[in-house]
């Protein structure tokens, strides 16, 4: 069995600092001496543990990676649990639209927190685990607001990363900037994974309009040659129960040389 370590790291100026981090260690990880190739995510709290996840399901990932018995770091950081601070710090540009519960305006800082990822926490994850530096082997995954930032990391520190997992992505909250930062960059070999469920908009319109972001998005990474997986998922929910059924197909995907 896998084991997961935590500790905690300095993300000030942003508040609830210092901020925990989850990170999972195959089982072989004391066996052997080797490095193992790593995914930085976000919403670390849930991704390994119903107890601990926000809903009460998290993503079962370290019951996957274990019944699987793959050879992957998987790194979580804990997002902000303070009001909405979540959204501002998972947010890479202005809001230009914002779900009708969200009443006051928010900030952005999250070209602040994929820095942080790039200089802070990947860097001390590479200072305590034997894990990979070079971007062949390092990917960056995250769903909702992560996702939207998983799209925005593989943009704009694709020297860093070269794979990414965009799953059920907020993109809506800052879509033209994103896709303009999307059209600014260039990218090496690089693979993404991104989808939608079916049963995440209630109107057929609401469906169509972000199922056309959706593939808009794909186009243009798929116009810089990066290799892309857009998926509808069938009966797909916003939710951590529906993100555990397609952890088989983005981990496969991503990382294929693992299988």
């Amino acid at each position: 069995m896998g084991k997961i370590k935590t500790f905690t790291l300095d993300i000030s100026p942003l508040s609830q600092s210092p901020r925990k981090i989850w990170v999972y260690l195959p089982n072989s990880y004391t066996k052997t001496k080797k490095k193992y190739d790593v995914l930085y995510m976000f919403d670390g709290h849930n991704l390994f543990f119903d107890e601990t996840a926000t809903y009460g399901k998290c993503w079962g990932l370290k019951d996957y990676l274990d019944k699987m018995n793959l050879d992957l770091v998987v790194v979580g950081q804990d997002c902000n649990h303070e009001g909405n601070l979540r959204l501002a710090e998972y947010c890479p540009f202005p809001i230009k639209k914002k779900p009708k519960w969200v009443k006051e305006e928010l900030d952005y800082y999250g070209d602040f927190t994929a820095e942080w990822f790039v200089k802070v926490l990947k860097k001390e994850c590479e200072k305590r685990f034997r894990i990979y530096k070079s971007r062949e082997h390092v990917g960056i995954a995250g769903s909702s607001m992560g996702g939207l930032m998983a799209a925005y990391c593989i943009t704009k520190y694709n020297s860093i990363f070269s794979k990414a997992a965009c799953v059920s992505s907020a993109i809506y909250f800052c879509q033209e900037d994103l896709f303009q930062c999307i059209q600014k960059h260039s990218f090496k070999d690089t693979r993404i994974y991104m989808d939608l469920g079916s049963e995440e908009r209630k109107q057929k319109n609401d469906l169509a309009i972000a199922l056309d972001g959706l593939l808009e998005m794909n186009h243009l990474f798929a116009e810089k040659r990066c290799e892309t997986y857009p998926h509808l998922v069938v009966k797909g929910t916003h939710s951590e129960s529906s993100w555990e059924s397609i952890v088989p197909l983005f981990l496969s995907y991503l990382y294929p040389h693992l299988y």
